[in-house]
């Protein structure tokens, strides 16, 4: 017979045990399953020379890189982004390259993965495709002063 000290014991133990593991499984199903990472640092750049190198010299939807994957670069910069509107093809696979011009930006891209810092002088890649045909807004989601609430832009994903 299981004495009250034993159930007890119990109620601490098997939750000190199931809480750790459920918390390993989520990372492994986000990882792995959902492709859900920490962004890589793809480089770093002179942020005062930003206009002048590649592919920040030319923002916007720049080329396409392989079958409906196309490469997009970005520039959070004060309290706008350039560009501020990109338009894809609905399916597509967009590979953002993103950097700041002045101090810290974010980038977050409603209904997707991306969720990303830009910092100056470094370069940041991320990935999403864009299943669904229709507008995904796009933010800053770091402080950046006193027009942050203007720090927005569009994605716009186009029928084919």
């Amino acid at each position: 017979m299981i004495n009250r000290k034993t159930l007890l014991e119990l109620g601490w133990i098997l939750p000190s045990i199931a809480i750790p593991v459920g918390m390993l499984v989520a990372v492994i199903v986000s990882a792995f399953g959902m492709n859900i990472g920490v962004p890589s640092q793809a480089g770093t750049i002179q942020p005062a020379a930003i206009d002048t190198t590649p592919p920040f010299d030319q923002p916007g939807v720049l080329r396409q890189v392989g079958p409906n994957q196309y490469e997009v670069a970005l520039i959070g910069q004060v309290w706008s982004f350039n560009p501020r509107e990109l338009r894809v093809p609905a399916g597509a696979e967009v590979h953002f390259v993103a950097t700041s011009r002045d101090v810290i930006h974010g980038l977050h891209i409603e209904g997707t993965n991306v969720n990303v810092m830009l910092i100056p002088g470094r370069i940041t890649r991320q990935r999403a495709v864009f299943r669904e045909p229709g507008q995904y807004r796009f933010v800053c989601h770091e402080y950046c002063g006193i027009g942050h609430h203007t720090m927005y832009g569009t994605v716009i994903v186009e029928e084919r």
